[in-house]
């Protein structure tokens, strides 16, 4: 029989293959395979003609696969560090923008030292970087532009107008992926420290990564350092994966918090590394009136196998911007070195809100200056306009299975007078202290809860429950929905470096 053409063959090979993997064990693949040799080397197609070897490809987990990609160079991008890929960025993107709906695009970021201003992501799209590619944030105060305050806050944290876009930024998404295998972001952060510091800021810091309005979100496997202020900042969204990222950040750097799932829900953050200058994660929901009016809660959110070193703030902190709620907070496997608090609520008269239901199993920690830090006079208000009414609940708070050693201090609870924090559960914790510890080691007001197998001795208004029958405080067994959400092996060519 007449022989099918090459290019049907061809077709029909691509049409077979899967990922960065040719499937040849089936015998209809393997005979198939033979007539392309056979045709490759027959008379009149040998002259000129080498056999070409497979692409290279990239393999990574993420919640969506696409169908199209492109490299940065196809935009005219530049890697050497110092011409600025700001119009490539947002030239590439507006392109790729056009496969939403046709299977979705991702752009790959070469080696490379990839000098940028801020940018905008799309619906249906993937940010790839290779391991040894650099996105560089531009210091040119032209190439950030300026964006209305978050509602839900009524004001810039570093300044009452507005601020700047962060570097990789996106509002009103689904399904958007950023991640890599391991390449780097660097924020430069240092001149705008300087500014901070010099109270030389008009408007507030740029963030590296913030994501608004958005479903289906997820950012994994990168290196993010010196960034001008907060990390990672997903808001006003849901259906968030951040996962496998190491932030770095010089730890008297100011505000320079690790990751802020801020008025979000369904969110699992895990299988990072953060050192930084404030909160390693910092969950929020709006400040005052503002967070009031804005009514977002953070709820159902998972932080595990966490480790974190803050020498002047928490690891978790709770707050202080809390006044649209947090509820359901799981947090579980984590590993706290050199840092000021474990597990932080704060909060203050004004805010409003609640912080409840919230559980923390299995934290281990070295060199502590308090395990455990609830505040209920934070103060640090947006303006004067705050309702001195707006109370804030603080109750049903769990802490579990925990080893503590050279900490200063075991305690440092401090509820509202005439407003307790109630439902305080700890159990199962045993703090070593340091050679020079504090005499008083639980200082308790305005809290209420029960204690039992915590060393050392906690104060009388967390009674400890005895041995006969002792407490197991609450850790949730029921899953949350965002662990339900699988990832998909997907994959890269790199056909053009």
């Amino acid at each position: 029989k007449k022989l099918p053409s090459l290019v049907y063959l061809h077709a029909k090979m691509e049409s077979l293959q899967s990922g960065c993997r040719w499937r040849t064990q089936s015998l209809g693949m393997a005979l198939l395979n033979m007539v392309v040799v056979l045709l490759l080397v027959s008379p009149g197609r040998t002259e000129g003609r080498r056999e070409k070897k497979k692409p290279d490809c990239i393999e990574y987990q993420a919640i969506s696969c696409r169908a199209h990609s492109a490299s940065l160079t196809d935009f005219g991008a530049v890697g050497d560090g110092t011409t600025s890929n700001t119009a490539a960025f947002q030239a590439a993107i507006n392109h790729l923008s056009q496969f939403a709906d046709h299977g979705g695009a991702q752009l790959f970021v070469p080696p490379g030292q990839w000098l940028t201003g801020s940018f905008n992501l799309t619906s249906h799209f993937t940010l790839f970087l290779h391991r040894d590619a650099v996105i560089l944030a531009s210091q040119e105060e032209s190439e950030w532009p300026l964006i209305d305050p978050l509602p839900s806050y009524g004001r810039g944290r570093d300044a009452a107008g507005g601020r700047y876009a962060s570097l990789i930024f996106g509002t009103n998404l689904t399904d958007v992926i950023i991640t890599g295998d391991n390449g780097t972001l660097d924020g430069q952060g240092a001149v705008w420290w300087d500014k901070f510091h010099n109270g030389q800021l008009n408007y507030t810091r740029p963030y590296l990564i913030e994501i608004m309005y958005s479903d289906m979100v997820q950012i994994s496997h990168l290196t993010l350092i010196n960034s001008p202020s907060w990390n990672v900042h997903p808001v006003y969204s849901s259906n968030v994966i951040v996962q496998g990222i190491t932030i770095l950040a010089p730890v008297h750097s100011p505000n320079t918090d690790g990751i802020n799932p801020d008025s979000c829900t369904n969110t699992r953050i895990e299988d990072c590394y953060i050192v930084s200058g404030d909160d390693c994660v910092a969950v929020k929901s709006g400040w005052d009136e503002y967070g009031i009016a804005f009514g977002m809660p953070t709820k159902q959110l998972i932080i595990r196998r966490l480790t974190c070193i803050s020498p002047t703030s928490a690891v978790i902190a709770l707050g202080s911007e809390m006044s649209g709620g947090i509820e359901d907070v799981r947090a579980e496997d984590i590993v706290a070195i050199d840092s000021e608090s474990g597990v932080r609520i704060k909060t203050a008269i004004g805010r409003g809100g609640y912080v409840k239901d919230i559980y923390v199993r299995g934290m281990t920690m070295k060199t502590m200056k308090w395990v455990f830090w609830m505040t209920g006079n934070y103060g640090s208000h947006p303006d004067n306009n705050y309702d001195p009414n707006a109370i804030p609940i603080v109750e049903n708070i769990n802490y579990r299975d925990m080893v503590a050693e050279n900490v200063t201090m075991a305690a440092r609870l401090e509820g509202i007078p005439g407003d307790a924090f109630k439902g305080i559960c700890i159990s199962n914790v045993t703090i070593g202290l340091t050679e020079k510890p504090k005499k008083l080691q639980w200082n308790c007001t305005d809290v209420e809860g029960i204690t039992s197998g915590v060393v050392p001795k906690p104060c009388n208004l967390l009674p400890d429950q005895g041995t006969d029958e002792p407490v197991t405080c609450d850790f949730p067994e029921e899953e949350l929905p965002i662990e339900d959400l699988e990832l998909q092996t997907c994959f890269y060519r790199k056909g053009h470096w």
